[in-house]
């Protein structure tokens, strides 16, 4: 997962936090109104999040947790390094229990007949 620098997503935070005080004291202002949904938006982008409400709460999560711990939290299973094993080494077993070669194609003894 590619994350953005923290002192970026620091800025855009700030800049979200600003332009909500602004809507907030001016609701009928429409500039103050596109700026804040713009720097939401942004902010949606850089955190990878569908909403506004989530990407600011993942935000500030970003910056008050380390990296490694960040993207614990994110995907819920432990990156690759600290397992030490490939998500396709963990997952891939047919009905035998015997885990099962990644690559492509057909299973050994077995021919692709198309149109037959």
């Amino acid at each position: 997962m590619l994350l953005p620098a923290k002192n970026e997503v620091a800025r855009h935070l700030r800049r979200y936090r600003t332009w909500e005080r602004v809507m907030l004291a001016s609701p009928s202002d429409r500039a103050a109104r596109d700026n804040f949904e713009d720097s939401g938006y942004t902010l949606c982008v850089l955190m990878g999040k569908r909403c506004a409400r989530e990407a600011v709460t993942a935000a500030e999560r970003y910056l008050q947790t380390s990296l490694p711990t960040y993207l614990q939290e994110q995907t819920g299973h432990l990156k690759q390094e600290q397992t030490g094993k490939t998500r396709k080494d963990q997952a891939r077993k047919d009905q035998t229990g015997k885990t099962r070669s990644a690559r492509r194609g057909p299973q050994s003894g077995r021919r692709f007949t198309a149109g037959r």
